[in-house]
């Protein structure tokens, strides 16, 4: 070793230099890819998916709740097959109610037995005296009646007559004029809240047969009436009508919210049948009627193309409904109104 010159011992330098530099070129990549790896880190990207950090939880939950089915643009409802025959009246007597609404006259003939067994007779919907905005007390005496000698023509005694005001009508100007006309006609003019019709609703759509198993909807463009029996005893609820969005404030969200909790109120022994009567319900039910049957089973909410804000709004409160009771019935009534279910109190 002490022969080496300078020479020598600088290419033994050399070598060894060179054998650290392609060992650390070799394994000095992996080797700080390891060390600058952050356990915890990669843990939470592995669980990223199904638990989100704190800080990104308010957006993707907001993401989530408008792009899923959270608020009803998917339906929980699939009906199953219903078959039912109301009985007929035996015998039975003539009379009418006419409804003024908050755009006319609606009015109904009905035949209804001692044993309150009912079948309609005629119906008219929308009769202008109230949109015409009658001027004078004049035209309101004559405008009635021509309208209640239609009536009389069709077999109906001046006694069976009945008049009833609904709860939106009373916010119209012509009404008092009208109501003031009808007593001075000795008519009785009969005011009703909207729980009233929500139990009339009740009376006249819900056969005996479903009372310890169905309940009632009434969707209106003002509230939405849930109705059940409990034992003999009406009972209540109102919700949102199908133009709560008019409101500017309520979204779709909130209305299905609060109609899934109003509904978690009808007991579950009667969840099995829900007879629903109003307005979207109607223009729904006749985009599929068969001749003329009088109860259409709605099909699952999912498969109707809303036509404007007031079908969309009204299928989300139906599927906030049927989110809450699980109903698999949603069963259209043709024929039945709350002022028929006024009549049948009588």
């Amino acid at each position: 070793m002490a022969r080496l010159t300078t020479f020598s011992r600088l290419l033994i330098t050399m070598a060894i230099v060179a054998g650290v530099f392609f060992a650390v070129k070799t394994f000095l990549p992996g080797l700080t890819k390891n060390i600058g790896a952050n356990p915890d880190t990669e843990q939470v990207a592995d669980n990223s998916s199904s638990a989100p950090t704190d800080k990104a939880a308010p957006q993707e939950a907001e993401e989530s709740t408008s792009k899923s089915s959270s608020w009803g643009k998917t339906s929980s409802y699939t009906p199953t097959p219903f078959s039912y025959v109301p009985p007929t009246p035996n015998g039975g007597k003539l009379k009418a109610v006419v409804e003024l609404g908050a755009t006319g006259f609606n009015s109904f003939i009905v035949r209804i037995d001692a044993a309150k067994n009912w079948k309609l007779e005629k119906a008219e919907f929308g009769a202008s005296l109230v949109k015409e905005g009658l001027a004078t007390d004049e035209d309101v005496k004559s405008g009635l009646k021509r309208y209640i000698a239609d009536i009389l023509g069709f077999g109906v005694g001046p006694r069976d007559i009945h008049f009833v005001i609904s709860s939106g009508a009373k916010k119209v100007d012509v009404t008092d004029k009208i109501i003031g006309e009808l007593k001075r006609m000795n008519y009785v003019v009969n005011t009703v809240t909207p729980e009233q019709e929500a139990k009339l609703a009740l009376r006249a759509a819900m056969p005996k047969d479903y009372q310890s198993s169905g309940f009632v909807v009434d969707v209106g463009s003002g509230n939405t009436k849930i109705a059940w029996y409990t034992g003999s005893a009406p009972t209540g609820v109102e919700g949102l009508g199908s133009k709560y969005f008019q409101d500017g404030s309520t979204t779709d969200e909130t209305a299905f919210s609060d109609t899934k909790s109003k509904a978690t109120r009808v007991p579950a022994a009667q969840r099995g049948t829900c007879f629903v009567i109003g307005g979207v319900p109607y223009e729904l039910a006749k985009q599929h009627r068969k001749d003329q049957e009088r109860y259409t089973l709605l099909k699952a909410f999912d498969s109707y193309e809303p036509k404007g804000d007031k079908q969309k709004a009204g299928l989300n409160i139906l599927n906030g409904i049927a989110a809450a009771t699980g109903c698999k019935q949603f069963v259209f009534d043709w024929d039945a109104n709350f002022t028929i279910g006024f009549l049948l109190g009588l």
